[in-house]
């Protein structure tokens, strides 16, 4: 059903789409030295599309899924709205600071560096981090136990099977240059 959080919701999904386009073609053009993608990682991938894009349209556009709604107080709508502000604003700022490095799978190309600077001097996974306030946000903008936490339910995993392999292949890439930098900066909040 269609409201003012569920329409923030897609209010957020047009940004994310703005942010990431102009580096989709810097990504596909650029020459690869090593891809690291698994099979398991590219369902992943298709998975999350479900969860953050078919459901959700199929929620707000349909009554298929009503009968997994559940109700939040109305604050809770708010404070996943702010969550996605923050969400949004770690997720072009990770772009900004990735430029040329960015890509939606795990490789490693041509003049490779390591990004240090910028967001990336205080945590090593700020886009994760991003998608983690993303998820959040929209179980609490999407009340429906289906749409709701489907972005949730899948980015869990995916998360904790990507980031240590993203880990290793930065390790492999980089050396005891990454290993300085991963015990300076935290995975995906900050180090006190």
């Amino acid at each position: 059903m269609l409201n003012l959080f569920s329409g923030l919701y897609w209010v957020a999904m047009v940004v994310k789409a703005a942010v990431r386009a102009p580096l989709r073609n810097t990504w596909k053009s650029n020459p690869k030295v090593e891809q690291r993608s698994a099979p398991r990682e590219r369902l992943f991938l298709i998975l999350l599309g479900l969860g953050e894009f078919i459901l959700p349209f199929i929620f707000v556009m349909t009554p298929w899924l009503r009968a997994f709604d559940y109700r939040l107080p109305h604050w809770a709508g708010w404070l996943g709205a702010g969550l996605m502000v923050a969400s949004l604003a770690v997720f072009a700022k990770t772009h900004a600071d990735l430029n040329k490095f960015w890509s939606p799978v795990l490789e490693i190309i041509e003049d490779h560096k390591l990004i240090t600077t910028g967001i990336y001097s205080r945590v090593r996974h700020p886009m994760y981090a991003s998608q983690w306030l993303f998820v959040i946000a929209q179980a609490l903008l999407l009340h429906n136990w289906v749409a709701g936490l489907a972005g949730l339910v899948i980015f869990a995993p995916f998360y904790f099977i990507r980031v240590r392999a993203e880990e290793q292949m930065m390790l492999d890439r980089f050396g005891p240059e990454y290993e300085a930098y991963r015990q300076s900066t935290g995975a995906i909040f900050p180090k006190i």
